[in-house]
């Protein structure tokens, strides 16, 4: 099967000035005090906005008390992204000796995805230190907040409404046009590949999110690609881990724009309102229950968040283990592994478990394409100092001359590795990570079928083994992915700048994203052509009009989740449409595991979930001989 032609990727960057800091619409000083618990001690908003009662709790979650310091993101009323950070100093002996606070701000989410936030993590950083020796000294807070506060009528911000921001006006463009199903569209803040990211030539933020993907990939290994997938379902997704939280903050914002839709399947999909994003977060705890009980792909949408493209679904993380005995609050669990993995002599990988405590694992496919995806990613430059660290690897800069024990996550090549072409990389010698041995990976993979082997043993068996295999077609196929990318995320002098040590990294976050936006589409676009494909087969009704659409409709879905609301409109339909049957061959085509039977549910879900319609899929394995089946 040789790789399908591709469009160049576009990629949507900022028009702000990277060095802008949001402006934020509250500033706090929470404090734990052992005899009231938690407690606000100074705070400053803008008018109406309550932070009482709420905020005291997300900026402190459990567990802090273990560590000296740490970065905490957090959503507030779903309109203000929040920062806190937090230290933890000697104290009195009245206060057992310790001193907890965290000084913390909020930005309107119209800055962006958590509203840039991490813009301010340094200088909150700074503030917290200074009020550990004197949490009294409250005028450096006061000259913060007169220096950063939200004002309106600056024509240099953007409202916290939303209203005359880059999303609002897209989409009051956009109200003229109508969806798939016939309602006017509604979808807008769509995330391309890099709109979180800084333009080309210049380094992001120390706390940016996105430069922890790298640690991302290298915690989760092939385990990355079934989140992804439940995060393409919208399902709700719980992470639980210990304190430190800010790595599964950084988490959070990693499964949440690598699950992104692009904005070109916007107008093949006719579910409506259309989940464009998939909402992050970030930190809770208990006092977010009800909120964490909205959003299931089954339940009504959100309508609150539907013209942000949120209205299923959401991932967030939580040091509170009590939440992971809520099952009806999630539909995925994960869990971290504890600090002490980090030290361990074989690597420990996260668990991730589908209600009722149903483990769930890497298919074959997904352990290949996982194999690949670190070799192929190679040829994009990454700064390992300006990467953090995790607790959960022990992995160390390579340019450290004292590590003699750990491997790298990629090499990193020089510029004359980096500019080579596809073909070059093709034949060169890739160095492993530890995380790259199939016995430390069989753990978390589905084991290989019978039917799998049997297959495969016959096909080499019937064609003298002269046949291309189907592996080397799928590493073709992964490889084209990343094809172009090079030329389109750098041009030629932004790499002689960063030759020159101008700028920062050169493409690694841009093209890790744009490899799962790509996958994203594949698998979509595929589907989209099978059903249609179905669709033009499917008879005609006896007036001689059409079938009915695939589109879901409103009337049966109003107050109904997705999949009831596809159920009702079945059953009222006289004309019931058939299940859309999937080959194995469509399976392929869309990258995944045709002998997996978790590969064959995601599609299903999927179709059930965008199309509002049910799916078949014929499994794998059937060869005929002269019209006759021999297996």
């Amino acid at each position: 099967m040789a790789p399908s032609k591709r469009r160049s990727l576009h990629l949507e960057l900022p028009n702000a000035h990277s060095e802008e800091l949001p402006q934020i619409a509250a500033l706090f000083l929470t404090q734990f005090d052992v005899r009231v618990g938690y407690t606000i001690a100074w705070k400053k908003s803008v008018f109406g906005l309550d932070i009482l009662n709420s905020v005291e709790y997300k900026s402190l979650p459990s567990g802090l008390h273990n560590v000296p310091e740490d970065t905490v993101y957090f959503v507030h009323d779903d309109k203000y992204a929040g920062i806190s950070s937090f230290v933890n100093g000697k104290g009195d002996e009245s206060d057992r000796n310790a001193t907890m606070l965290a000084v913390g701000a909020l930005i309107p989410l119209s800055y962006g995805r958590l509203g840039k936030s991490w813009k301010h993590a340094d200088g909150l950083h700074t503030l917290a230190r200074e009020l550990l020796e004197d949490p009294s000294r409250t005028h450096s807070l006061e000259a913060f907040w007169q220096e950063h506060q939200y004002r309106p009528d600056d024509d240099n911000t953007r409202p916290a409404s939303g209203e005359g921001s880059p999303s609002a006006l897209r989409q009051q463009r956009r109200r003229g046009k109508s969806s798939p199903n016939g309602q006017p569209g509604t979808r807008n803040r769509a995330v391309s590949s890099a709109s979180a990211l800084a333009p080309p030539g210049q380094t992001l933020s120390t706390h940016h999110p996105a430069l922890s993907l790298s640690i991302f990939l290298d915690t989760f290994g092939p385990l990355v690609f079934p989140l992804y997938k439940a995060a393409l379902l919208r399902k709700r997704v719980l992470v639980i881990g210990q304190a430190p939280v800010e790595i599964a903050c950084n988490f959070v914002y990693s499964i949440s724009i690598l699950s992104t839709l692009p904005s070109s399947l916007h107008s093949l999909l006719p579910l409506s309102p259309l989940p464009t994003r998939f909402r992050p977060l970030f930190s809770v705890g208990v006092h977010d229950m009800p909120t964490l009980a909205t959003g299931c792909p089954n339940s009504p949408p959100v309508e609150s968040l539907a013209a942000d493209g949120q209205a299923y679904g959401w991932v967030a993380c939580t040091t509170d283990d009590i939440l992971g005995m809520k099952e009806h609050l999630y539909d995925i669990l994960v869990k971290l592994p504890p600090e002490e993995a980090g030290r361990a002599d074989t690597k420990v990988w996260p668990k991730m478990q589908a209600k009722p405590a149903v483990g769930i694992r890497a298919t074959q496919r997904d352990a290949r394409r996982y194999r690949g995806l670190r070799r192929d990613l190679r040829r994009f430059q990454i700064d390992p100092t300006s990467r953090p660290q995790s607790k959960y690897t022990d992995a160390e800069p390579p340019n450290n001359e004292s590590s003699t024990t750990t491997t790298p996550l990629l090499p990193f090549p020089s510029l004359e590795e980096a500019t080579t072409t596809d073909r070059d990389l093709g034949d060169a010698t890739f160095s492993p990570s530890p995380d790259d041995d199939d016995s430390n990976q069989q753990e978390i993979l589905e084991p290989q079928s019978w039917s799998a082997l049997a297959y495969n043993s016959f096909i080499w068996w019937a064609s003298a083994g002269e046949a291309r295999t189907d592996r080397e077609e799928e590493s073709e196929y992964d490889a084209s992915l990343l094809a172009n990318l090079g030329a389109e995320i750098n041009s030629p002098s932004e790499v002689r700048g960063a030759a020159r040590g101008e700028g920062g990294p050169v493409g690694y976050e841009m093209a890790l994203i744009a490899y799962f936006h790509r996958f994203t589409v594949l698998i979509l676009r595929t589907l989209g052509e099978i059903i249609d494909d179905d669709a033009e087969k499917a008879p005609s009704s006896a007036d001689g009009s059409p079938s009915p659409s695939p589109s879901r409709r409103e009337d049966a879905g109003e107050g109904r989740g997705n999949g009831e609301a596809a159920a009702v409109a079945a059953e009222d339909d006289e004309h019931e449409e058939e299940a859309v049957e999937i080959t194995s061959d469509g399976i392929t085509k869309m990258g995944l595991d045709p002998w997996s039977e978790s590969d064959r549910l995601f599609v299903e879900e999927l179709v059930t979930f965008y199309w509002g319609r049910t799916a078949r899929v014929k499994e794998a394995g059937n060869v005929e001989c002269c019209g006759v089946r021999v297996f």
